[in-house]
């Protein structure tokens, strides 16, 4: 047995490391939700979530007020079982934001553990389907930023090696967002990849009155169109377009990506580990993507998804966005355009607990 013996729920609040916007919303500040998790053979595991700007507090209230009194004295290898129990406990607020967030951060701890145990790295134990994957770079896609400054960012981020990079797009006309990317697209040539992201702004009708202006720029998917609960506006327009259309990051039960699947209304999937509930959940969205032939391409959490990307046969890109920088020793390994997910037991995320203390909120 790995009884769970001691566990501790805390809150960090990141500054952004660059100015971030996009049609719908300015990035404030990322709060990051952290449990740590100790049992009686002598491991401890470190999991997280985070909200971007509000929340950050109802998800630590969820853990401490409803959660924690469901993981003392549980078995830390019963991965599946304490998170059914979990989300069970939860059924008033299930299936939503604030459980999905702390189940997340539980559950990313539970996994570390069961690396850890095993002295296996995450992206090995998870399924281990590949050595390394493409990484394309979000940082430089700002929908404030000039488009001269989108062409600059764009040509130091292929100098850097990175195989695309992802532009927001939600500009009040639909020729000012085609203008920009096909400046961009002149400027990196036909051979580098190009995402837009609309950051649910959109109605089905606009969407697709716009996907027809980036198919002549062979844009490599068009990710958050509409609003996440819009399956069906989601499915006209995937049929009407040879743009895929990427879609999850706002998604929250495995249920809701079945549906959307099901529906041939997703040729991407952006499962975000944390939105989804922790590693468990996010498996097996990534397993049900493969069965309907689709990719995956996780949403933000590089230090998280270079590895479980890397661990299943649908992984296809990893999106580089720094977001931990403040609270940890180390950087995402990657090597001619491509990550490389930690090598050593454990989810690969070298925590600093100095800095963790020095900006700890709650």
């Amino acid at each position: 047995m790995s009884k769970i013996t001691n566990v501790e729920c805390l809150l960090v609040f990141l500054e952004p490391e660059t100015v971030r916007t996009d049609a719908t919303q300015t990035f404030v500040r990322q709060e990051t939700i952290l449990v740590r998790i100790e049992t009686d053979d002598g491991l401890s595991g470190t999991g997280y979530s985070y909200t971007i700007g509000t929340g950050g507090r109802a998800v630590l209230s969820m853990l401490r007020d409803h959660l924690v009194e469901g993981l003392l004295g549980a078995d830390a290898r019963d991965v599946e079982a304490i998170w059914a129990r979990l989300l069970g406990s939860t059924r008033a607020t299930a299936i939503g934001v604030l459980t999905s967030l702390a189940l997340a951060a539980v559950d990313t701890a539970l996994w570390d553990l069961r690396c850890l145990r095993a002295g296996e790295p995450l992206w090995r134990l998870a399924g281990g389907a590949h050595e390394r994957l493409p990484v394309y770079d979000t940082e430089g896609g700002w929908l404030h930023l000039t488009t001269d400054e989108l062409v600059a960012n764009a040509r130091a981020a292929k100098a850097a090696g990175f195989r695309g990079a992802k532009f927001k797009v939600g500009k009040p006309t639909a020729r000012e967002d085609a203008e920009r990317l096909a400046a961009v697209r002149e400027a990196v040539g036909a051979d580098w990849e190009i995402m837009v992201d609309a950051n649910q702004s959109l109605t089905a009708a606009e969407a697709i009155r716009r996907a027809r202006t980036y198919e002549p720029l062979d844009i490599a998917w068009f990710e958050e169109p509409l609003p996440a609960d819009d399956v069906a506006g989601h499915g006209r327009l995937a049929r009407s377009t040879s743009v895929p259309v990427a879609v999850g990051e706002s998604v929250y039960s495995v249920g809701q990506f079945a549906e959307y699947l099901a529906a041939g209304a997703a040729g991407i999937v952006q499962v975000d580990v944390a939105r989804i509930g922790g590693v468990t959940p996010w498996l097996k969205v990534a397993h049900l993507a493969e069965a309907f032939n689709v990719t995956v391409a996780p949403h933000f959490l590089m230090e998280l998804h270079a590895s479980l990307a890397c661990a299943v046969p649908a992984g296809m890109y990893v999106e580089h966005i720094p977001q931990l920088a403040a609270i940890t020793r180390r950087g995402l390994e990657i090597d001619d355009g491509c990550v490389v997910p930690p090598g050593e037991p454990g989810l690969g995320i070298d925590w600093d607990w100095d800095a963790i203390a020095d900006l700890r909120v709650a």
